[in-house]
């Protein structure tokens, strides 16, 4: 079994890593594409995974060029998005909750820290049922650059009261891997999707799903 540098705190992602977002996302923004008549491709919007949606509208533009409606396709994907998650709810990923018990357990401090602003996170957190889950939040408007800058995980450190270098990320995507990784933290990627050999190279190990997480976390505290 993978053996953890030590560390003393723990940093979630929210989308694809807590929370299975990115399906959501990904149904809102296909239905968008096609009424508005442009083709949908699946490995483009899995490009987008872990970026704020300033950096996603300009790779929109690039991909359908400089005449595509964002303001439409932002409206048209959020109503989508909301009719889905109000039918369905949003799923917590598998292994969440007996990673958080083990973490409470240990008496680790823990954050979350998204590129999502703050009251795009808490909305889905609230569908989640997670509402009361993180004391600690780091949204997007809190710092100057988004991820892949490392600001909001070493802004998340410094709300926790712990140098970045003795935190773990779990993230789910190469542009939060990154993110840590520039910030100097150890990390453990947890793709939501297709792996990412960019993303595993700057990674300590890649797992498959949050129980694993809670398995590799419990044996290096027993």
């Amino acid at each position: 079994m993978t053996k953890l540098p030590n560390f003393s705190a723990v940093i979630f992602d929210l989308d694809g890593l807590v929370l299975d977002t990115e399906s959501t996302y990904f149904a809102a923004w296909e239905e968008a594409a096609n009424s508005m008549g442009y083709a949908y491709s699946l490995e483009f919007y899995r490009s987008l995974s872990g970026l704020e949606y300033a950096a996603i509208e300009q790779k929109l533009l690039h991909f359908y060029g400089g005449n595509f409606d964002l303001q439409a396709f932002k409206l048209l994907s959020g109503q989508s998005w909301r009719r889905v998650v109000k039918q369905q709810g949003i799923a917590i990923k598998p292994g969440f909750k007996t990673l958080l018990s083990i973490i409470k357990r240990l008496h680790l401090p823990f954050a979350l820290a998204t590129n999502s602003p703050q009251i795009n996170a808490q909305e889905c957190l609230a569908l989640a049922g997670l509402t009361e889950v993180f004391t600690t939040l780091i949204s997007r408007e809190q710092v100057p650059n988004a991820k892949p800058a490392p600001d909001i995980f070493l802004h998340a450190a410094q709300q926790l009261n712990i140098p970045i270098q003795h935190c773990l990320v779990l993230e789910d995507s190469y542009n939060g891997v990154l993110s840590a990784y520039r910030a100097g933290a150890s990390v453990i990627y947890v793709p939501s999707d297709h792996p990412a050999p960019e993303a595993e190279a700057l990674s300590r190990c890649r797992l498959s799903d949050l129980s694993q997480v809670a398995a590799l976390i419990e044996a290096q505290f027993s």
